[in-house]
């Protein structure tokens, strides 16, 4: 069989349509997060998490960008079981704690009781990152050896430390240049799996 008549299968194709989704995925969640918390009335990076956007009259913005990113990242784990079987359900738990953190509200900065739904958006929220670590672990044998494990380490230390700084500044900071990292690695394993993938 020719390079092109592969590259033209129809399998091969579908696999690489759901790694597109990979690709785009944390660039958009990034990308409209950004946008919210510089424009946002009252928001400061330094004392709020981005799932605290979610709060408020236009927090069905933050909303639907988690629930919509969720699933994009579930598509690009379909894509990876597809492309090389191995690392995918571990980002498909964290597409779909992403997609249940979407529908529940993060509690607001500074609240001293935690809602029921505030429990459900940060149970949802540590599940799904939990699977994402173990997949950047799993992934790094097909891509990115120690910096693929570097930067999944760094993204769950930088979660239990923001849980355990009380809301200080280097906590949420830490954490939101975690998510900026574990956003490209997504995004360069797609673009690595699409390029190479032959299924």
């Amino acid at each position: 069989m020719t390079t092109m008549a592969v590259e033209c299968a129809p399998a091969v194709r579908t696999t690489r349509s759901l790694l597109g989704y990979g690709v785009i995925a944390g660039p958009l969640y990034v990308t409209v997060s950004l946008a919210q918390l510089l424009t946002r009335d009252g928001f400061d990076p330094t004392r709020d998490a981005w799932s605290t956007l979610a709060s408020g009259r236009l927090g069905w913005i933050q909303m639907t960008n988690l629930v919509v990113s969720g699933l994009m990242v579930l598509a690009a784990a379909v894509g990876v079981r597809r492309a090389v079987g191995r690392g995918w359900p571990g980002l498909a738990v964290y597409g779909a704690g992403m997609v249940v953190a979407g529908f529940f509200r993060a509690d607001p900065s500074g609240s001293t009781a935690v809602s029921w739904h505030g429990l459900v958006h940060f149970a949802a929220a540590g599940v799904g990152f939990a699977g994402l670590v173990v997949a950047g672990l799993r992934l790094a044998r097909v891509f990115g050896g120690w910096r693929s494990r570097a930067v999944v380490v760094f993204f769950a230390g930088m979660f239990l430390a923001m849980a355990a700084s009380g809301g200080a500044a280097w906590g949420i900071v830490g954490f939101s240049v975690a998510v900026v990292a574990v956003s490209a690695w997504l995004s360069a394993l797609s673009v690595h799996l699409y390029r190479t993938t032959d299924k």
